[in-house]
């Protein structure tokens, strides 16, 4: 960690609840500020895009975010981060899928600061690991996969009664959770955010981390609070072999509807640049 250097605080936000980082965070990172969203949880999303605006590869085995980062650290230690801060990480079944072996626990994408962020979350009053929150409709999932079988945080399977009934079929390990929010697949946003609030009445703060569909579904419905972004000086590149997907997939916004963030924060790592953007008043 002597050879890590703090991230360079180029713009902050002025508003916000103050996150009692410990001293190591607050070295490395700076002041954190979380928006203001009382009495509902706020809503984050964190992705890494490349400079060309590809956040996933759509290769087999790659995991989309070490190639596009670059595996830098910074952008490690920010996910990491992140997911202290949360009650609940939120994936869909296609990011689970791409990413069979991975935890969604901070301390997996950045294990020197697995000490800070369970200090942090303690300070926080919040469980030793946020929740993993896997968004399958179909509820087709593969019981066998590590994630489910190894893994060590709580897991909420949110899918529609038919997914429900289809994931009744198998075993699952104690730990894991399935909830029926709705009948019909895609499920909504906010029957999402329901059946999340329901099963942790006191959380509050749920972090999105994929895919582009799911994000572009809170986009949509209006409950994205704030985007962490990590740009990347890396260029991915397209040849019209393979879907290589932006940020937002499945729905279009421009030029029918204008949807914009504004710029609440910069901090700099090289040439990485880490990018906040508000989708709601500041408070």
């Amino acid at each position: 960690m002597a050879s890590f250097s703090p991230l360079e605080v180029l713009s902050d936000p002025e508003n916000g609840i103050e996150v009692p980082l410990p001293a190591e965070l607050n070295l490395l990172y700076g002041r954190l500020r979380l928006p203001r969203t009382a009495p509902r949880p706020r809503v984050i999303g964190n992705f890494v895009m490349s400079l060309d605006g590809v956040v996933s590869l759509g290769v087999p085995g790659v995991t989309d975010g070490d190639e596009i980062s670059g595996a830098d650290m910074h952008d490690g230690m920010v996910m990491g981060l992140l997911r202290a801060v949360s009650d609940a990480v939120i994936i869909g079944a296609g990011t689970l899928l791409k990413s069979p072996q991975h935890q969604w626990t901070p301390e997996f994408v950045f294990p020197p600061l697995e000490g800070s962020y369970g200090e942090l979350r303690s300070r926080l009053g919040k469980e030793r690991w946020p929740a993993c929150v896997i968004v399958s409709g179909r509820g087709a999932l593969d019981p066998g996969l590590p994630f489910i079988t190894e893994g060590k945080a709580p897991v909420l399977i949110i899918t529609t009664r038919g997914g429900e009934q289809r994931l009744a079929l198998n075993r699952m390990p104690s730990r894991v959770r399935v909830v029926a929010a709705g009948v019909s697949d895609p499920l909504s946003v906010r029957e999402i955010l329901d059946a999340v609030a329901a099963v942790l009445p006191g959380g509050d703060t749920f972090l999105v981390e994929g895919g582009p569909r799911l994000i572009g579904q809170f986009v949509d419905g209006g409950e994205l609070d704030e985007l962490f972004l990590t740009l990347s000086p890396r260029l991915a590149g397209r040849d019209g072999h393979g879907e290589r997907l932006g940020l937002i997939s499945g729905i279009r916004f421009l030029p029918e509807r204008v949807v914009a963030g504004r710029l609440n924060g910069i901090r700099k790592s090289g040439s990485h640049l880490f990018l906040r953007y508000s989708f709601t008043a500041p408070r």
